[in-house]
């Protein structure tokens, strides 16, 4: 007879919108064990499993801590009422977790401050005070509690014998929480059935879950315009520029499951690690941003197959995938990582895909330079699995400038520079290749260039220098560096592509106000990139890019870049809130066209 062994989750704490997928250890009647489901239209010995999800409601109900979702609330902050800040943002467990949290929780009052004046709202001004100015009370003495205005929760500390009711809300083995279901305990019930009788045979394995969290859902980042503040090229007194189409684009660097560790990331909560919560929020973070075209770092190949591609395929985005080489990687072939670039199938059209592989180029370069007896070294040091995809595609938006019926090309290159710090090189020569690339097709038509990714090359680096400045100080330190002598001369490591980072825009706005004075805060006034795109407790600062030639493209908008103070509230990425140890960039183009005065 088939026999339940064992029924486990993988997450003490289910999320709203997160699929449950349950454990279940079988012995089926030859006595084998199995992980494997056994529904009612694949019987086998004339039974199958049968699963039942129930929501147990209580009579008594609390409010949930805001940091600690896992803990009651007993205090509420009054600043939050007055700033019309969602409720379940203004509930702390102790007093200590407000005092702690204090310095994030201000930047809420802030934020809201800031967006009720931007919206000409006649509000309080709140921002700005002190713990003690924004006493926070104590829930149990809070009028919302009689009145029923906050949405409250059922307690964790609950009989399970009376003043309890069981809903039955899911049948079949996964089971993803909704609304509802926040506050209250989960009850998975496995046994097996008859498949003629319907009727139970067995033991039934029952496991209860702990309360059903709300997903963690950080303040939207809001696109700043820019427009004004486009850099000049040296060839632009040759022509004017003549606007046309705007599109977005998103770059991003996902983080792999097999690389999101709790040996890596300590500090953020494991159910917060785990992919099935991950794979939610990066794709309602990614879908949120309704970009044209999304660059995406570190997406492992089955996850690409099984979830990406599938997914955004529904808001309507068509896929392309380079998985990196494997003559390094030992692991298994189904998680090795790649690039994606999506596009909009309203906005673009596929015209032609370019993949490069570095291992390839390597190889290239030890049999024309390197001598015999050094290629096998060369190519230990050379040979790292990366990849580049580049993707030319045809804007579907009309064109409003004097070239009127011209189609509309775009290339878009997207990579990830996935080599370590001491091979500054090898970094270097794969940037360089890359671009040299780019400049054949760029001779081949007149198209406008992105180049995006996750390059590992902080600014001031030589592989960001070469793409923001077309070429490397033959004293820039990084060239000592140069054991196979690849780099020599260093003349040669130019490029002719009039590259400019789109986040250096920030650093050129004119005018004055709080939200554009807050996002020069967060750009380095040396270098004009953004303080960090990597944050973890490790590292912090700026490897992630988007390049765009400036003959040909324009600047319109950028996504404000988050608060460094806001995100030391989960001590660094990933969090619950985010779900990447990287910083989503996205920037608004238009593009440009050059005709004769």
């Amino acid at each position: 007879m088939l026999t339940v062994l064992r029924v486990h989750l993988p997450s003490e704490i289910p999320i709203v919108g997160c699929e449950i997928t349950p454990y279940v250890l079988l012995r089926r009647p030859d006595g084998s064990v199995t992980t494997d489901d056994v529904p009612d239209d694949a019987p086998v010995d004339g039974h199958f499993l049968r699963h039942r999800w129930y929501r147990i409601q209580s009579e008594r109900k609390v409010a949930i801590c805001s940091i600690h979702p896992t803990e009651k609330a007993t205090l509420q902050c009054i600043g939050c009422i007055k700033s019309k800040i969602p409720a379940a943002k203004s509930y702390h467990c102790t007093s200590q977790c407000f005092s702690d949290s204090w310095q994030h929780h201000r930047l809420l009052h802030d934020h809201a401050n800031s967006a009720s004046k931007e919206n000409g709202a006649d509000e309080e001004e709140i921002s700005g005070r002190t713990v003690s100015n924004s006493t926070p009370t104590n829930v149990s003495q809070s009028p919302g509690l009689s009145n029923g205005s906050i949405p409250f929760y059922p307690s964790n500390n609950v009989e399970r014998n009376g003043g309890d009711t069981s809903y039955e809300v899911g049948r079949s083995k996964v089971y993803t929480p909704t609304a509802e279901d926040i506050g209250h305990v989960l009850k998975l019930e496995c046994i097996a059935t008859d498949v003629e009788t319907r009727i139970p045979v067995g033991a039934c394995n029952t496991i209860l879950t702990s309360l059903v969290i709300p997903a963690p859902t950080p303040f939207p980042r809001r696109l700043i315009p820019v427009g004004a503040t486009d850099v000049k090229t040296h060839s632009d007194s040759d022509g004017r520029l003549t606007s046309l189409g705007k599109f977005t684009v998103l770059s991003y660097n996902v983080l792999s499951d097999a690389c999101a560790t709790s040996e890596s990331y300590s500090y953020c909560p494991s159910w917060a690690l785990s992919w099935p919560y991950r794979r939610q929020n990066l794709l309602r973070e990614i879908v949120g941003y309704h970009a044209d075209i999304l660059c995406l770092q570190k997406v492992q190949c089955d996850h690409f197959e099984d979830y990406f591609a599938p997914e955004l395929d529904k808001h309507g985005y068509q896929a392309l995938y380079k998985k990196r080489t494997t003559e390094v990687y030992s692991g298994n072939p189904k998680t090795i990582d790649g690039c994606a670039t999506f596009f909009r199938r309203d906005c673009f059209a596929h015209v032609k895909k370019y993949e490069v592989e570095f291992n390839k180029a390597a190889q290239s370069l030890t049999d024309a330079v390197i001598p015999p007896p050094q290629k096998r070294i060369a190519l230990g040091r050379l040979i790292k699995d990366n990849v580049a995809l580049l993707a030319v595609l045809e804007a579907k938006f009309s064109n409003s400038g004097s070239d009127h019926g011209k189609r509309q090309l775009l290339c878009v290159a997207n990579t990830h520079v996935n080599i370590h710090q001491d091979l500054k090189d090898v970094k270097l020569w794969q940037v360089h290749t890359l671009l040299k690339g780019l400049e054949k097709i760029s001779s081949s038509a007149d198209i406008p260039m992105l180049v995006c990714g996750d390059f590992n090359s902080v600014p001031g680096s030589s592989p960001h220098s070469l793409l923001a400045m077309g070429k490397v100080d033959q004293m820039h330190p990084d060239l000592a560096v140069d054991p196979l002598g690849i780099l020599r001369p260093s003349a040669k490591l130019n490029h002719q592509l009039p590259l400019v980072s789109a986040y250096s825009s920030f650093a050129r706005m004119t005018g004055v106000g709080g939200t554009l004075d807050q996002q020069r805060k967060r750009v380095d006034r040396a270098t004009h990139e953004p303080l960090f795109t990597h944050f973890t407790k490790e590292f912090i600062g700026t490897v992630d890019y988007i390049f765009y030639t400036a003959d040909s493209l324009m600047v319109e908008s950028l996504l404000e870049l988050l608060d460094e103070v806001a995100l030391r509230k989960d001590t660094a990425l990933p969090s619950p809130e985010w779900s990447s140890d990287h910083m989503a960039l996205l920037a608004e183009f238009r593009c440009t066209t050059r005709s004769r005065r």
